[in-house]
């Protein structure tokens, strides 16, 4: 069973940047697609960003599309989330999350296994 961890949520000021990272364990934690899905106080989540599972296909969100990048390390098992020129409209609770299809996701109920997420505050 896939197990993910997330850090490197913060409090940044807006314009600011922060790096999540996702640390996946588990077996075959390289076959599954890894993405990022976020949900604010009183909103339903919403997906950011996704990797696929040799991290040859991404998708984003149009609302982070030029802001955010999302990279992979397999030889780590480690998932990051570069997130610059941050809004205080970012501001939200970050899922990682694992599919075990290994292709993007874009609706983020195809995930199957989820971090206990990391939370992101951009505000002055």
């Amino acid at each position: 069973q896939l197990q993910l961890v997330e850090s490197g949520g913060g409090s940044v000021q807006p314009g600011g940047s922060l790096r999540l990272s996702c640390a996946a364990s588990g077996f075959a934690a390289n076959t599954y697609a890894i993405g990022w899905v976020r949900q604010a106080p009183g909103k339903e989540r919403e997906g950011v960003s996704c990797i696929s599972a040799s991290g040859m296909s991404q998708n984003y969100a149009g609302f982070v599309k030029g802001r955010f990048t999302i990279s992979r390390d397999n030889a780590k098992n480690m998932v990051y989330l570069q997130m610059n020129s941050l809004r205080p409209e970012d501001t939200a609770v970050y899922y990682c999350a694992g599919s075990r299809k290994g292709t993007v996701v874009v609706d983020a109920d195809e995930y199957d296994v989820w971090g206990q997420g990391t939370q992101v505050t951009v505000s002055s």
